[in-house]
């Protein structure tokens, strides 16, 4: 690709190509690939008529619909930097970024999200053929930062204290959505389910930019809904994408229908990413829908994708695959360990963090390795399997815990939908291990008899200390379990004596 290539231009490219061919149906709504890049025009005239120029920032205050998806285009097309945030944050956690960001404009996707409306305020109502929105305008402050080729910002889920800008590149991002079309085998007769959030590194990445690569129809959903999900299941959808939460929750519904499998559907390529799979829900997954069910790992600062499986239906392996084709990984593992810190390094690694340079040399060293800092390790044939974070491991009687592990255990047993562990400090000089689990009836769920389940499967040292019945885990809008947020989330119950 030519060095001035944005991602804007891949949907010219389509529009030329295939003006009438679907590029996006939302709300049932079907947007052509000719119509989508006429509206990218009108949304980048309208920045720049806002007096937005080359290097500002646009913040897009958003959940997913098709302005969404024009105006990340139309940011590019303007020259200037998209950040994306999900309106579903609360005003606090949005004014940090605004602040960290500093944008020249801001768009609040107001006619699919009633959160986004209440953030936008007093802000105008805009209305250019492709739904309405409200934009605002204000005066950034000059910005001190290497921004060349960013096109971009994506603010990490869970950060605390001052906010952390990934700064993703047009390099990074027609990396990343190439990597996922070639492993998914994308073509223009695709139709891929769109409701991993566009304001988060997969679905932006391994969703939006995948599609206008391959050409591929997305079907864009705000919101996930196990119930939507399954008639789209039914209806066309051909690539599925998820989290764990989103197949848990849609084999419970389907359950609850009276139904063991997906039926009537031309799905053909599932996959589940943010967390390692266990062999039984694996097995259990493919079951339900007669495919392969593929896992993948990558982060923000990876935009998204650093390794992937292309596994057949019934094979055991619950690796996150071997490094996509481009991706270096190693992995640095103390003497006499069996796991160690996860290193990639590649086309599709961070610029870096946006006006934080300290922050970035901690995170890439001089080699170009980002640090991950999860835990993972390689096996004989150069599969990737992560094992946790670096910072989730627990020390339990000076043995090393992975949560993962635990999960596993947990999750396979028939009551359990998933469940999220983690170690706290006790006050003796060891870690207890907390298990909070997402069942359908947390008041008759019996916890005694779940622990009594994993003790044949876990060691004595891996065994949880306390087990919790929860109806929901908190989690982010992707559906990745928010693990920092447990122990305020259930307070209440850590300190009963149940």
């Amino acid at each position: 690709m030519p060095e001035t290539y944005h991602i804007d231009d891949l949907i010219s490219q389509q529009a030329g190509a295939r003006p009438n061919a679907p590029a996006i149906l939302d709300a049932g709504e079907k947007t052509t690939f000719a119509q989508f890049d006429a509206y990218i025009t009108a949304a980048a005239g309208a920045l720049t008529a806002a007096g937005t120029i080359p290097g500002d920032r646009v913040l897009i205050v958003a959940e997913n619909c098709l302005a969404t998806a024009v105006f990340i285009h139309a940011a590019s097309r303007a020259g200037a930097i998209a950040v994306p945030v999900n309106a579903r944050m609360t005003e606090p956690e949005i004014a940090r970024v605004m602040d960290h960001a500093a944008p020249r404009v801001a768009i609040f996707t107001s006619e699919c999200s009633a959160e986004a409306l209440a953030h936008a305020g007093d802000a105008n109502r805009q209305d250019l053929g492709f739904g309405s929105f409200h934009m605002a305008r204000y005066a950034p402050p000059a910005m001190d930062a290497n921004i060349d080729r960013v096109a971009v910002i994506l603010y990490t889920t869970g950060t605390t204290g001052a906010p952390k800008g990934v700064m993703l590149t047009h390099d990074n991002l027609l990396f990343a959505g190439s990597m996922s079309a070639n492993l998914r085998k994308m073509t223009h007769g695709d139709r891929i389910y769109g409701v991993l959030p566009m304001t988060h590194v997969f679905g932006l990445a391994s969703v939006l930019i995948a599609c206008g690569i391959s050409g591929a129809t997305l079907q864009l959903e705000t919101r996930f809904s196990p119930a939507k999900l399954y008639a789209a299941l039914t209806s066309g959808v051909t690539v599925f994408p998820a989290v764990p939460q989103m197949h848990a929750l849609l084999m419970q519904y389907a359950s609850d229908q009276g139904l063991t499998r997906l039926i009537d559907s031309k799905l053909r390529y599932v996959s589940s990413g943010a967390a390692p799979l266990d062999p039984a829900w694996k097995a259990k997954a493919e079951s339900f829908y007669g495919l392969p069910l593929q896992n993948g790992y990558g982060m923000t600062e990876s935009t998204a994708g650093v390794s992937g499986t292309r596994n057949v239906i019934g094979d055991p392996d619950t690796s996150a695959g071997p490094p996509s084709p481009g991706v270096e990984v190693r992995i640095d593992c103390p003497a006499g360990a069996d796991a160690g810190e996860v290193l990639t390094r590649g086309a599709h690694v961070m610029k870096g963090y946006f006006r934080a340079p300290e922050i970035t040399a901690q995170t890439i060293d001089a080699d170009g390795w980002l640090h991950t800092g999860d835990l993972g390790r390689l096996d004989d044939t150069g599969r990737l399997h992560i094992v946790g974070r670096a910072k989730e491991l627990i020390i339990r009687g000076g043995f090393n815990v992975y949560p993962p592990e635990v999960e596993a255990a947990l999750n396979d047993h028939p009551e359990v939908i998933q469940c999220a562990v983690i170690g706290t400090a006790n006050g003796q000089g060891d870690e207890d291990i907390l298990a909070f689990v997402q069942c359908r009836d947390p008041a008759a769920f019996d916890t005694k008899a779940l622990a009594s389940f994993a003790a044949v499967r876990l060691s004595g040292y891996k065994r949880p200390t306390r087990i919790f019945a929860v109806d929901a885990l908190p989690a982010a809008p992707t559906g990745k379990i928010l693990k920092h947020k447990l122990l305020d989330a259930f307070a209440d119950r850590l300190n009963r004596k149940d």
